[in-house]
């Protein structure tokens, strides 16, 4: 569910820069209309909602059946048997359903590949869809000139001491690795 937005498009609104703490675009583009089609749609005692976190995903399981009240939310991926990603692609497959492009390298669907958690995640992004990258690079440099302030999506700890990383400084890093011989 969407309002039509990029997560880039409701950081501008919102005046907030996501990252990995806090990404108010999870909220605006999913939960909320999610929300607002059960209330309308959906009877809380004849409704089951089905959230797709695995067995590694356990801990966010009470902040989530919480979120959702007064529907029931059910986890079935976190019961036994714990199937690895990998196994629930071949389900798929076997059940003719192709996993999206995205899988190749991602450990999630979510926004295209630029989403706003983890430092990982940036660097397969820069890896593996340079346009993509750059397109958020461009926009988070957007969002600093905007609110004019030296807001950054990544943090990074050095020294025991909190920093913030930009995109660009990311990329940078990333191409200077590349080019040393191994």
């Amino acid at each position: 569910m969407s309002d039509g937005r990029t997560p880039f498009e409701v950081f501008r609104d919102v005046r907030f820069l996501g990252n990995s703490r806090l990404a108010p675009c999870s909220h605006l583009l999913k939960q909320a209309p999610c929300r607002r089609w059960l209330e309308a749609n959906a009877d809380p005692d004849e409704t089951v909602l089905y959230v797709g976190y695995d067995h590694t995903e356990e801990r966010r399981v009470p902040g989530t059946r919480k979120g959702w009240e007064p529907w029931q939310v059910q986890f079935p991926m976190t019961e036994p048997p714990h199937l690895t990603k990998d196994d629930m692609f071949a389900w798929c497959r076997d059940l003719g359903i192709t996993p999206p492009r995205l899988y190749r390298w991602a450990d999630h669907n979510n926004c295209w590949g630029r989403c706003a958690r983890g430092k990982k995640h940036w660097s397969a992004l820069w890896a593996n869809d340079p346009a993509g990258f750059a397109e958020a690079e461009a926009a988070e440099q957007g969002i600093r000139d905007h609110l004019g302030k030296p807001v950054t999506i990544l943090r990074e700890v050095r020294r025991g001491e909190a920093h913030s990383l930009t995109l660009a400084e990311l990329r940078q890093r990333l191409e200077n690795e590349a080019e040393v011989p191994r």
